[in-house]
């Protein structure tokens, strides 16, 4: 009785209003700083296209230049190039919120591990982007890609105006951070779900992403890699955190061991029952 009559708020929100007030507040404030900074790092377009054509060199010494094939095979069909499009502008901002919105509200225990990979992503990604600006795919026609996010969608991430120019960089292609930001939110998820075809749809979820991005040619196969290994090491980095602070911390949801009692409140109850 006396959980029913506790005000809906309260049972719905794990931690009260306080402490969704604070992750709200961080994560704004977070991918707003993660904006602004990576709209104001240095094109550098001459470094970017130089790097670009660096990573198609690599790859076709590793024989993994493929995106123009896959790009082509897939513009055979139009719903599936317009799908994609559609998820690489939309899908990582929108699975992202409400996969954090799911894990706060119904597997709290684990949401903070989620977010410090998400809150150690972000900086390393901006590294990246200030170290080694490149030049997407759709952006080498000569290499016979095609813009295909301008072609099919209203979307131009070629053009920006003016209000937009401050929090968009069209050199931030490594890390790919649709990558990062999937294997980040889908693989922790396969991990809670109780449910076989859902913990399936988390599991491919990545590579859904990484389909997306080549064939849309926002990103090469090399930046997905290297999206993965900025996961990765946002992972490693929140896993020292949860050693740090285990009972706050850790993905695990699992209560901390009780504490023993003290000896003297044993001797005290034997001698009360006696």
């Amino acid at each position: 009785m006396g959980a029913r009559a506790r005000p809906l708020p309260a049972r719905v929100l794990p931690r009260g209003w306080l402490d969704l007030l604070r992750q709200v507040s961080l994560f704004v404030s977070a991918f707003l700083v993660y904006d602004l900074v990576r709209g104001g790092v240095e094109g550098r377009a001459t470094a970017a296209f130089q790097h670009a054509r660096e990573l198609i060199s690599i790859e076709r010494t590793l024989h993994l230049f493929i995106e123009p094939s896959v790009q082509a095979w897939a513009s055979g069909s139009h719903v599936l190039m317009v799908a994609a499009s559609w998820l690489y502008i939309n899908a990582q901002a929108t699975i992202t919120i409400a996969a954090l919105v799911y894990l706060y509200l119904r597997r709290n225990g684990s949401f903070y591990f989620v977010r410090n990979m998400l809150m150690i992503a972000m900086p390393l990604a901006l590294i990246g982007y200030a170290v080694f600006p490149t030049a997407p795919p759709r952006f080498l026609p000569e290499w016979g890609f095609i813009d295909t996010v301008t072609d099919l969608t209203p979307v131009s991430l070629t053009h920006t105006s003016a209000s937009m120019s401050a929090l968009f960089n069209p050199y931030a292609a490594v890390p790919s951070m649709h990558v990062a930001f999937a294997l980040m939110i889908g693989w922790p998820l396969a991990r809670l779900t109780r449910h076989s075809a859902v913990r399936v749809m988390w599991l491919v979820y990545p590579f859904l992403m990484t389909f997306v991005i080549v064939v849309t040619a926002n990103h090469f196969i090399l930046d997905a890699l290297l999206g993965a290994l900025t996961a990765a090491l946002s992972a490693c980095g929140a896993s020292w955190l949860a050693r740090v602070r285990p009972a706050a911390w850790r993905f695990s949801g699992v209560p901390s061991a009780p504490v023993p009692p003290h000896p003297a409140a044993s001797t005290a109850r034997v001698s009360a029952s006696g």
